[in-house]
């Protein structure tokens, strides 16, 4: 909702031509804001509506603060001039991005949505532009900045001038291409509204944010706006494995290209070998194919290598360039992060938060583990609370070990969180309840031995932990990194006896 300047002025005839003008003339902007305690002489204020908020009902404190005209959803009984729009959501997108002169237009510009790994996508497509010799920007979790710099993610979701102001600064920095990450309430608030795409990806449509979406009809609704941000010109890139993208592609006019490993795709991947913090496989496309090395792993991986590749070869991009922009990405910030100084047990941070994204996880460390998974983890109170028996379900038959603990309690209880999550459980008594997180975490890593993995999921790269109303300093990686400098170091182990390492998800025995 901040304001948004340019040096200047756009007309709102040009940019919706055909909305009702209640103000008998042309008016050219150069600031617009959403926010009216923004608002400063010469603003253009933009009453927007949202489920909890109608910003009509301020626009008498706009106007006094020195608002010269309104956008509005209907008209209103003021002096000022009124510009009336179907959704006024979409009308501020589009205002803000032309201000910014429509760098997205002026761009080469792809966008990532989808329930798991928009994230390591989105920084995967920058590698191989970055390999092809092409500068580009990338707006995701991991940077909302353009460049290199990585901020701490927020929980504050991007708004529509952000991201404009974001992009206008990639542009102006010299880059041809930009990457854009586009979450499901990004999509749904319209945040992403102006934004226009040379390329869209969508990875996989699962079960996720029900709680603010109401229902998943309405959450693959969001995902599916990704489509309308298409320029005449725009493809997109789909998972043809996952069931509601198959779906979704049959809405597309554009051009599709499908990646997979298990159904018929036109870019595929076959896995070679696998260990922990190796892995290899091989991409397919018609009759090229290229081996690819990389260091992060598990199926999921793979998933986004072929997401952020079908990218790559859609822009012109060859396919062993393609390879080496993926083998070059190896790691990311709590993402399947190791964390060792060489004990002989691995110990892993990572993003996952989700019944999906945590089961996803735990296989592929069972794939690569030769003894047993132990996994930390909890539910954030803002999230979904159908989905924290879910977790708790999941981890009793995918790890060997699990501790639940506080992931942001907020202002609800932890024992009530962790109760909902034992009520995911087939035998309750298997569980283990420690609420302070820090100390979950270095009683997860004494209890680990050699050949052993220990998980610690939920928080990944986030620094922090809302506690009350409270943000608390944290960082699940220090945790780790600090019990292994004090403690670890000094503890002797046995030699564990050789152990075959399973190469294959497939071959991964469920736990009885």
């Amino acid at each position: 909702m901040s304001l948004r300047k340019s040096s200047a002025s756009v007309s709102l005839n040009e940019i919706f031509p055909h909305s009702f003008s209640w103000m008998g003339r042309d008016l050219r902007i150069s600031s617009c804001t959403s926010d009216p305690r923004r608002c400063r002489d010469g603003a253009l204020y933009v009453a927007v509506q949202t489920a909890d908020y109608d910003g009509h009902d301020h626009v008498m404190q706009a106007l006094q603060r020195g608002a010269v005209a309104v956008v509005a959803e209907r008209r209103l009984p003021v002096k000022a001039p009124v510009l009336v729009v179907p959704d006024s959501r979409e009308a501020y997108g589009w205002i803000c991005h032309h201000l910014a002169d429509r760098p997205s237009h002026h761009l080469k510009t792809i966008g990532v949505t989808g329930t798991n790994g928009k994230t390591t996508v989105s920084l995967l497509i920058e590698s191989i532009l970055k390999t092809a010799g092409q500068k580009s920007g990338v707006l995701c979790d991991l940077a909302w900045e353009p460049g290199a710099k990585r901020q701490t993610p927020s929980d504050v979701v991007p708004s529509a001038s952000l991201l404009a102001q974001s992009l206008s600064k990639i542009r102006r920095s010299g880059c041809s291409h930009a990457v854009v990450e586009a979450s499901s309430r990004m999509l749904a608030e319209r945040h992403t509204a102006g934004l226009e795409l040379d390329g869209g990806v969508l990875t996989n449509v699962r079960r996720d944010h029900l709680d603010w979406h109401g229902s998943l009809s309405n959450y693959r609704q969001a995902k599916a706006r990704l489509l309308a941000h298409l320029k005449p010109h725009g493809f997109l890139v789909a998972n043809a494995d996952d069931p509601a993208s198959r779906h979704l592609m049959r809405r597309v006019s554009h051009p599709v290209l499908t990646v997979g490993m298990k159904m018929p795709a036109e870019l595929t991947a076959t896995l070679v070998d696998r260990c922990a913090g190796e892995q290899t496989f091989l991409l397919t496309a018609g009759d090229e194919t290229a081996a690819v090395q990389t260091t992060m792993f598990g199926d999921h991986h793979i998933y986004n290598c072929l997401a952020a590749a079908g990218v790559g070869l859609m822009m012109g991009i060859d396919l062993p360039t393609v390879a080496r922009g993926l083998e070059a990405v190896t790691w990311l910030p709590g993402r399947m992060q190791s964390i060792g100084c060489g004990q002989p047990f691995g110990i892993y941070v990572d993003d996952a938060r989700t019944p999906d994204s945590l089961a996803v996880t735990l296989k592929a460390l069972r794939s690569v583990t030769a003894g047993r998974v132990i996994c930390v983890f909890g539910a954030d109170a803002a999230t979904d609370p159908a989905n924290r028996p879910l977790m708790g379900r999941v981890v009793e038959r995918t790890a060997h070990v699990g501790i639940i603990t506080n992931d942001n309690p907020r202002d609800q209880s932890p024992l009530q969180i962790a109760h909902d999550i034992i009520d995911g459980y087939d035998r309750p008594a298997r569980s283990h309840i420690l609420p302070d997180r820090a100390e979950a975490i270095r009683w997860a890593l004494a209890e680990a031995e050699p050949g052993d993995a220990v998980l610690i999921a939920g928080k990944g790269d986030r620094q922090y932990q809302m506690v009350g109303g409270q943000r608390l300093a944290f960082d699940d990686r220090d945790v780790a990194r600090q019990w292994l400098e004090d403690i670890g170091s000094r503890i002797e182990y046995e030699t564990p006896a050789p152990a075959t390492i399973l190469r294959f998800p497939s071959e991964v025995p469920a736990l009885n």
